[in-house]
């Protein structure tokens, strides 16, 4: 074989290579995208929206979702929202929807922002029972919905027996830890993440493997986040959210504080913690 025949297949091979796309860039090979989409033509969108248009896909550049493709760990999957907009008194987002199409519970929690938020930005540990798309909506204070969707892989989460270390959960119902992502800057956007000890039971699963008394759903619903008694974050939350619910979120300081973390149960349990906010901290 002479050189232009190396040099021509040489060529041939690297086009086909560059020519694959990238998993990430292709629909999941297999049908059970279609499924949870029609899950939400048919229903969620439906029952959550009626009839009010929204903007996705190309032409939505309000949001980034990201999440794994398959998940290690079906009751654990982290997911992380970006938003391309700050928070403003002009426009902002108001309201952040996330749902699980297909799980038994497809609402994960309905997240509430203001200006003084800086961001919009969520991250969280969720349940994703089967093969799915996990999507956020959000609503801007003018009104306008925008929708952004990732598909994952995952089996189980919800109808799983948990783990060993939710008995600690339970002892230490409501405890939070809280800290700054960082060093705080006055006047910017701060990055901040906060746990609560919760066993999130989802009722749908014994506590112990070869059991056959399944214990009724018992999970928190409600979080409340301030600095200095201003609304940052209010969220409205399902049994969705993994054990031990954590979120990363945003605020903007304009001085030296104290953030207020308040949160319930679905057995009427309140809890709460504060944490200092100082330029050293």
């Amino acid at each position: 074989m002479n050189c232009s025949h190396i040099n021509k297949l040489s060529l041939l091979l690297i086009s086909l290579v560059f020519s694959v796309p990238c998993l990430s860039d292709v629909q999941p090979a297999d049908h059970r995208h279609k499924i949870s989409d029609k899950a939400w033509e048919e229903n969620l969108r439906k029952q959550n929206f009626q009839d009010r248009k929204i903007i996705e896909g190309v032409e939505q550049n309000i949001l980034e979702l990201k999440a794994p493709y398959t998940a290690e760990d079906a009751s654990v999957v982290p997911i992380s929202i970006h938003t391309k907009i700050p928070q403003t008194e002009d426009r902002f987002i108001k309201k952040m929807h996330v749902f699980v199409d297909m799980n038994p519970m497809p609402l994960v929690g309905i997240f509430e922002f203001t200006p003084d938020s800086g961001k919009a930005d969520l991250a969280m540990r969720i349940r994703v029972d089967t093969f799915a798309y996990v999507r956020v909506v959000a609503e801007l204070n003018s009104g306008e919905l925008y929708m952004t969707k990732s598909f994952v892989r995952a089996k189980g989460a919800c109808s799983a027996p948990p783990p060993a270390s939710m008995e600690d959960s339970r002892k230490l119902l409501g405890k939070m830890k809280m800290k700054v992502v960082g060093d705080v800057i006055l006047g910017e956007p701060n990055l901040m993440q906060m746990k609560v000890r919760h066993p999130n039971i989802t009722g749908m699963a014994p506590l112990k493997i070869g059991s056959r008394i399944i214990p009724p759903a018992f999970f928190v619903d409600t979080l409340e986040i301030t600095y200095n008694d201003k609304p940052i974050v209010k969220a409205s939350l399902t049994f969705s959210v993994s054990m031990d619910p954590a979120l990363r979120f945003y605020f903007t300081p304009k001085e030296e504080g104290v953030i207020t973390v308040k949160g319930t149960d679905t057995k009427k349990n309140e809890f709460s913690s504060t944490f200092d906010i100082s330029v050293n901290s």
